[in-house]
């Protein structure tokens, strides 16, 4: 049997009008210590994303997203912010915000494999 790992997950949503408080999920950020991991996924929709508010630059939006998996790969392409050690970025990617960029809560789980793990809840939470 393969030993199992703690990791944290926040799932990513588009919060297009902070006011309204509707959000669509996006994606999901997965860290893992043990396995020096941090990796998200997200997925463009654009005819989703514009049931919540049809003035959603996608275009920027997919800026946004880009910067943020910068940021979970580290280095110099993602600033100050990407020299920090992957569970600073972490925290630092999963901090409270009220922009149209936000993560749920952490949550904690265990397992073998956090690339496997990351695809199941991507699908699950995502698609």
């Amino acid at each position: 049997m393969q030993e199992r790992h703690v990791f944290e997950y926040a799932v990513i949503r588009l919060v297009p009008r902070v006011e309204r408080e509707e959000f669509l999920n996006i994606g999901v950020v997965l860290y893992c210590a043990k396995h020096k991991f941090l990796q998200m996924r997200f997925h463009v929709n654009d005819a989703k994303w514009h049931m919540l508010d049809r003035e959603v630059d996608v275009e920027d939006l997919k800026c946004y997203l880009e910067a943020f998996n910068r940021v979970c790969l580290g280095g110099k392409t993602a600033g100050i912010i990407g020299t920090l050690e992957p569970a600073e970025r972490f925290r630092w990617l999963t901090a409270a915000r009220s922009t149209i960029l936000q993560t749920s809560k952490v949550h904690l789980g265990l397992c073998a494999n956090p690339e496997e793990k990351l695809d199941q809840l991507f699908e699950q939470l995502v698609l």
